[in-house]
């Protein structure tokens, strides 16, 4: 399997698809997935001529179930280590929900000098918990009943997500079952403290000094019925926040775009490599 070193030692796996001399693009997955949630596009990308890498984050996927380091700061690190490894540079980052996050933090640690563009999604940004100065953020109970759910029966905890309201499912009842199993057993294959901590690194991480540091162009993209990172307090903010973005709305768009809608997705993400 191909796998990036990083600076403690954890394999983080990844792919590596289409030629090697392609413009690359680096996709980013959600939580509790792995880079397998981005295969439709990244075989997509890779036949227009992109090389496209996509990993699994550490703890998550076939990359190491390590005990420490399940947050944002080693994240953003480990891609760091990935992106040396394979000494990729004008690089289009995408990152879907958590991975927005990853790649919103990456930047903030570790600048722009390696990209040219970042693509989020569904993405976390820029602070999904309620503070005193994040008043329209999510109420900590919302996150302690994910975690009380991954504690108790996790496999559950990720049927309900996939038949319910990751996918919106809930709202149209005409999600492919395959899709629905695909994010459980991709749940399934992370590791359960890793799982676990990743609740509190994608909706207690405060993203906002992150997105200020992004001088590259950035596109946004949200649904405006996403129950799981809602459009208002994250897509809505983030574009208000990025010194130089674009905000696409997909109307009664759930979270998980990448496979809901697929299609106008991969046309976004071509318009704006193509700018």
């Amino acid at each position: 399997m191909p796998l990036a070193a990083t600076d403690d030692g954890t394999d983080i796996f990844y792919k590596d698809w289409g030629p090697t001399d392609g413009e690359p693009v680096l996709l980013s997955h959600g939580w509790p997935l792995n880079s397998d949630a981005w295969e439709a596009t990244a075989r997509f990308l890779s036949d227009k001529g992109y090389r496209v890498i996509a990993h699994d984050r550490r703890g998550h996927g076939k990359s190491t179930q390590t005990w420490n380091g399940n947050e944002m700061d080693t994240y953003a690190d480990d891609l760091a280590c990935l992106l040396d490894a394979l000494d990729v540079t004008g690089v289009t980052l995408i990152g879907h929900s958590t991975g927005g996050g990853e790649i919103a933090r990456y930047i903030g640690r570790h600048g722009t000098g390696r990209v040219v563009r970042v693509v989020l999604v569904s993405a976390v940004p820029p602070l999904m918990v309620q503070t005193e100065d994040n008043p329209g953020g999510l109420p900590r109970a919302t996150f302690d009943g994910i975690r009380a759910g991954e504690a108790a029966n996790r496999s559950q905890l990720y049927r309900d997500l996939a038949d319910g309201p990751f996918f919106g499912n809930n709202r149209t009842g005409d999600v492919p079952q395959g899709t629905r199993d695909a994010f459980w057993l991709q749940g399934l294959a992370s590791g359960t403290r890793n799982a676990y901590e990743c609740i509190a690194a994608f909706s207690a991480t405060d993203f906002r000094p992150d997105l200020a540091k992004i001088d590259v162009p950035v596109l946004i993209i949200h649904g405006d019925d996403d129950q799981i990172v809602p459009f208002e307090i994250s897509g809505k903010l983030s574009a208000q926040l990025v010194p130089n973005g674009h905000l696409i709305v997909y109307e009664g768009g759930a979270h998980g775009l990448p496979d809901t809608d697929r299609e106008r997705l991969h046309a976004d993400i071509i318009t704006f490599l193509s700018s």
